[in-house]
């Protein structure tokens, strides 16, 4: 970013410049005499046997600077400039003394980069020693000890002119053996911001605090009525204890005017937590109990009594799990139902923070990885109903012609509003900050350019955005707390929210255009979910789709797996692929365990004696909960010798409660001897078949030829008996009248009583009602005879 080159009244004076000359030369002569003679007796040095050494020059003892305060001085403060110094030679230094330099007011956030990049003293460039009394003494710095210092000096011994970013060195100066003149050995640099008072317009400035984690909760819970989850191990109940990175977060960010950006999946896992839960075992092949329960309620209420305050006007929910917006636009889009899955965890982000916070948070905002913007990224946010893109300045980087930093927000097309945080703030914390060091001059750059987007043009108001890294460590967050703290008596800057850096009048000159697809880094892309990811994901959507149909309560499913499915989507597995691909295999083995719970028992082949008989096929249902909605079919391969229900299939409809195995029963009908390929088939209720198909033989095994004549001739048999039985009935009867009537019953109308041969005769029924064994979820034995 371009910047003024100069500011208004921000050049030394004349006679300080005479002063500050004169004091640099007069430090630099005793350097100029060593290197005179160093020049005029080269051959003498050279014969010096302890002449090399492992570190020379400004280097050659390590000056460590671990505490500034305060970090913004005023008038009539104290400066106090505390840390280490570290002899790093093979020889020691004597007449050592730490003191102050105080270098040039700096004209740009450039420069500010350019001083910090910068390594070893520079004569000249690095400042005049602030002298005096002000110094550290050391008789003598051995190799490898190391020894504290502390300088503290009125902020008015400084002589700081006008306000400004002020170049601040802490150097050690001593001699060696070697080289036996008073020079610079050891040096480091920071930034002293200075104010004398508030400023007439300070620059509106949004700080984004991230509540973010990886995915924590597996898509499996328990089968009792609570549904007691199950974690894949017990790390966030460490993020969430006292001196953990959430914890951290935290109790800091409560302090701090800040908006709160949230993943909606932390707190639902934290509320998972605050109950009974289960944990994976390293193996994978069991469970055992949770242990955070009081730190996880101690959490969540600390956060929602912190929300509540701010009555929830200072909280960003992202979409649930914070799905990877990049990842989806390159090689999620392609895929159907991606988009789909997005808006679904938006929704569900939103009720998340509701139910939990009991607040109403703020789901416009969609925030790609680093801030990093390409048009498919902005259509893919906007497609789930984000009204602003949260990017960053190194993305939408401004014309070298614009002098200062416009405000965070920009239309760029569609309704659609990028706020476009300051890249140089946005990454002050993202090194090591667990040393002292580190964390110190990090915030003195943080502070240093703050103060310069506000001098940059001290008549013109300004709106900007910090966004940090998603999940900072604890001593990030301690770092970046530290640096805002130092903000907080608004000297320079005040607070707002997101909402009001969103709605912030966009500069006429600002960037609105949205880099290329070929603009995006390189290095972003790799760490991107493969096309592959998403497939893996829509297959376990899909099945997930067709499974929750035949359930009779199929919220216990969706719920735990819909936001398992949010989470394979996330942003933490950047950098994490190994482990990304384990999760979604979890997600989807477990599914599929479950899927197979409702299955048709193996079935052997079956013998058929006779024309027809009932055919039982079980159905088994291992699950807690009952099934519905499926239908079975029987189906026969050959119907023209088996007939299932009178045609070449019949179907029945099915549910079965949980735990519990249920047969049906078809009707069959043989039309010839032999075997007859069947099989059976659960389809849901759209047609959708549902688990393996079962495949047996029917064997029809007596419709033959002489069955049919020993059937005919038991029938002639019967109608031979029966022909006798009425001729000798006729002889007795010609017998009774030759010999005359006898008292006794009256007689039928051929002399029978009772009715004629045949003549209402019981009907035999051909197919009696079957009767089924008892129900068995063991396959059935070989050759078993059905119910006939």
């Amino acid at each position: 970013m371009a910047e003024a080159a100069d500011f208004p009244g921000t050049s030394p004076s004349p006679a300080r410049r005479w002063l500050r000359r004169t004091a640099a030369l007069l430090a630099g002569a005793p350097l100029l005499a060593g290197t005179l003679q160093l020049s005029a007796e080269p051959t003498a040095h050279a014969a010096t046997p302890s002449a090399p050494a492992d570190a020379t020059g400004s280097k050659t003892v390590d000056v460590s600077l671990n505490k500034l305060t305060p970090n913004a001085p005023t008038d009539g403060d104290t400066l106090t400039v505390s840390g280490t110094v570290t002899n790093e030679g093979k020889q020691p230094v004597t007449g050592a003394e730490v003191g102050l330099r105080l270098g040039p007011v700096l004209n740009g956030r450039s420069q500010i980069d350019a001083a910090a990049k910068r390594t070893g003293y520079r004569p000249g460039a690095d400042g005049t020693e602030v002298g005096g009394k002000y110094v550290k003494k050391f008789s003598k710095l051995a190799p490898g000890i190391r020894q504290d210092f502390s300088i503290s000096v009125p902020v008015k011994a400084l002589d700081l002119g006008a306000d400004g970013v002020y170049q601040l060195g802490v150097a050690l100066s001593g001699r060696t053996a070697a080289q036996p003149w008073s020079q610079v050995l050891g040096f480091e640099r920071t930034f002293l911001p200075w104010q004398s008072g508030a400023a007439d317009t300070k620059t509106k400035t949004t700080y984004l605090w991230p509540l973010i984690s990886t995915a924590h909760l597996t898509a499996e819970t328990g089968s009792d009525e609570q549904q007691t989850p199950v974690f894949t191990d017990d790390a966030l109940g460490k993020e969430l204890a006292p001196g953990g990175r959430l914890e951290q977060m935290l109790s800091l960010g409560r302090q701090l005017d800040v908006t709160w950006v949230i993943d909606p999946d932390l707190l639902a896992s934290v509320d998972r937590m605050t109950r009974n839960y289960r944990v994976q075992t390293a193996d994978g092949k069991g469970t055992t109990a949770g242990k955070n329960q009081a730190v996880a309620k101690e959490w969540l209420n600390e956060l929602e009594q912190t929300v509540k305050d701010d009555k929830g006007k200072k909280v960003v929910a992202l979409p649930f799990a914070d799905p990877d917006l990049a990842s989806l636009a390159h090689n999620g889009k392609a895929v159907a139902g991606s988009l789909g899955q997005l808006k679904d965890a938006t929704d569900a982000g939103t009720k998340a923070v509701e139910s939990i916070l009991h607040v109403k948070p703020q789901s416009d905002f969609a925030w790609p990885v680093d801030g990093a913007l390409d048009p498919s990224i902005v259509d893919v946010s906007t497609s789930a109903g984000a009204h602003s893109v949260i990017a960053r300045s190194d993305s939408l980087r401004e014309s070298e012609a614009l002098p200062y930093t416009p405000n965070a927000a920009r239309p760029i097309g569609g309704g659609t509003t990028a706020v476009v945080a300051d890249a140089r703030l946005s990454t002050a914390f993202q090194g090591d900050m667990t040393g002292a060091e580190s964390s110190t001059l990090a915030v003195q750059e943080f502070l240093a350019q703050s103060l310069m987007v506000t001098l940059q043009d001290p008549d013109k108001q300004r709106s900007i955005v910090v966004a940090p890294q998603r999940m900072p460590s604890a001593s990030q967050a301690q770092a970046m707390a530290k640096a805002l703290t130092a903000l907080s008596d608004n000297r320079w800057s005040q607070s707002q929210d997101l909402s009001a850096a969103a709605k912030a009048k966009p500069d006429s000159s600002a960037t609105t255009q949205v880099p290329s697809a070929r603009s995006y880094p390189a290095s972003l892309r790799k760490q991107e979910l493969p096309k592959s990811a998403f497939e893996s994901i829509q297959g376990t959507r899909n099945k997930l789709k067709r499974f929750q149909t035949i359930l009779s309560e199929p919220d216990r499913v969706i719920t735990p797996f819909g936001r398992a499915i949010d989470r394979e989507m996330s942003t933490s597995w950047r950098g994490r692929p190994a482990e990304a691909a384990r999760f979604r295999q979890g997600v989807g083995s477990y599914l599929t365990t479950l899927v197979r719970q409702v299955g048709l028992i193996d079935k052997s082949d079956a013998k058929l004696s006779g024309r027809s008989a009932t055919i039982p096929v079980t159905v088994q249902n291992n699950l807690v909960q009952g099934v519905d909605h499926l239908v079975l079919r029987l189906t026969s391969e050959n119907p023209t010798r088996l007939k299932i229900g009178g045609k070449a299939y019949s179907e029945q409809e099915v549910k079965v409660s949980g735990g519990h195995a249920q047969s049906v029963k078809f009707t069959t009908t043989a039309n010839a001897n032999g075997p007859v390929p069947v099989y059976a088939q659960l389809y849901t209720e759209d047609g959708q078949p549902y688990g393996k198909a079962v495949h047996f033989d029917v064997n029809v095994t007596e419709i033959t030829l002489t069955v049919m004549l020993v059937i005919a001739g038991g029938v002639l048999l019967l109608v031979l008996a029966g022909f006798r039985m009425y001729t000798q009935r006729k002889r007795a009867a010609r017998q009774q009248a030759e010999e005359g009537p006898e008292e006794g019953p009256e007689d039928g109308p051929d002399g029978e009583s009772g009715t004629e041969p045949g003549e209402d005769d019981p009907e035999q029924p051909s197919d009696p009602t079957p009767d089924t064994a008892p129900e068995s979820t063991d396959p059935s034995d070989t050759g078993e005879r059905v119910d006939r």
